[in-house]
């Protein structure tokens, strides 16, 4: 007779890295699927209503951004110490092996002089003296034997934990991966949604869109000497040699590369690649995600901005720029726009840093 068990119920694994990668893919899915369902029961919705759902998209497109690259961060971190583990395994393996070799050759001489009684071996030497000096040797080697075997038991207690490492290593690394994977699907989805939300406006609806976002239009190049004491809105990039200095110049350098999540350049950027590399450029260090950079100089307050300080905008830490002076910062506004320059009352004001 058939059985009719109940089918067992199958649970999320892989630890809480693995439920929030989860949790966010199926909370992006949703909300996409949601909006969506709304767009079809009134499919010609106002540019108003579609500039305010795409901002929302990339705003949110940017803040799982901002934590892909942490989390590929602690990937690649994850992946560099495993392989050093691993090559570090290699190398006392080595030594393990060189070490159970020479016992067993001293174990092997041993058992070859250790044959015969003592008392025997000393009455057929043919030179007894020299029979009573290879018998201190053997002495010794007894003592010498003891040390190889202490140096095994050492080797084989390394290799040990060092491959025990290696096993929590690799585990990191998988849970970092899916963690990526989890991201990557919730910025693709999001950014499919606001291409496709824009591809239902007009040419005229589009370009006012882009007008009015906070990346707005293309800025113009960075200005020349020439124009370096003209009193227009764009600063001229400072020349005093300092580090700061050092930042801005690679940031007017970058101006019209576009915007591809996840990239610190040379040909493209995301907001905080962006400013990662810049300060890079002047022999400064700075984390890679936009809610570490904030904390990685002095916290400086909106009237004591200088250029190269590094601007933050919304409530989640989740966008950041460098400022150039006169109110203006350069950064990697969002997907389909290039780096340029812009207002930096253009987002919602999170706060600003001074790298050291």
């Amino acid at each position: 007779m058939a059985s009719h068990r109940k089918p067992r119920q199958r649970t999320l694994s892989g630890g809480p890295v693995r439920a929030t990668a989860a949790t966010l893919a199926l909370a992006g899915a949703a909300t996409a699927t949601a909006f969506e369902g709304a767009a079809q029961a009134d499919p010609r919705l106002t540019p108003a209503q579609v500039k305010s759902e795409v901002d929302r998209l990339y705003e949110e497109a940017e803040a799982a951004t901002e934590q892909y690259n942490g989390a590929k961060e602690q990937a690649d971190e994850a992946e560099r110490a495993l392989t050093g583990l691993r090559e570090e395994t290699a190398r006392k393996t080595d030594q393990l092996n060189t070490a159970r070799s020479a016992l067993g050759t001293l174990a092997a001489s041993q058992y070859r002089s250790g044959s015969l009684g003592t008392a025997v071996q000393l009455a057929l030497a043919s030179d007894p003296q020299e029979y009573l000096s290879q018998a201190a040797f053997i002495a010794r080697a007894g003592d010498r034997n003891a040390a190889g075997i202490t140096t095994v038991r050492r080797r084989l207690d390394e290799v040990g934990k060092l491959r025990e490492q290696a096993a929590g290593r690799l585990a990191d690394l998988r849970s970092r991966q899916d963690e990526l994977a989890g991201h990557k699907a919730v910025i693709e989805e999001k950014l499919t949604t606001a291409k496709n939300l824009l591809a239902r406006l007009t040419a005229e609806e589009r370009a006012a869109y882009e007008a009015q976002s906070p990346g707005g239009p293309a800025a113009a190049p960075a200005p020349s000497a020439a124009s370096a004491g003209s009193r227009d809105s764009t600063p001229p990039p400072p020349s005093d040699g300092s580090r700061a200095a050092r930042a801005v110049a690679f940031a007017y350098t970058a101006i019209g590369k576009p915007y591809v999540w996840g990239a610190t350049g040379p040909g493209s950027f995301d907001c905080s690649g962006l400013t990662q590399a810049a300060w890079r450029s002047a022999g400064v260090s700075l984390p890679r995600t936009t809610y570490t950079q904030i904390n990685a100089g002095r916290r400086v307050s909106r009237d004591q901005l200088a250029p190269g300080d590094l601007v933050f905008f919304y409530s989640g830490v989740t966008h950041v720029g460098l400022y150039v002076g006169n109110g203006q910062m350069i950064h990697a506004p969002r997907p389909g726009s290039t780096v340029r320059l812009a207002p930096i009352d253009s987002m919602p004001w999170a706060g600003a840093s001074r790298p050291a």
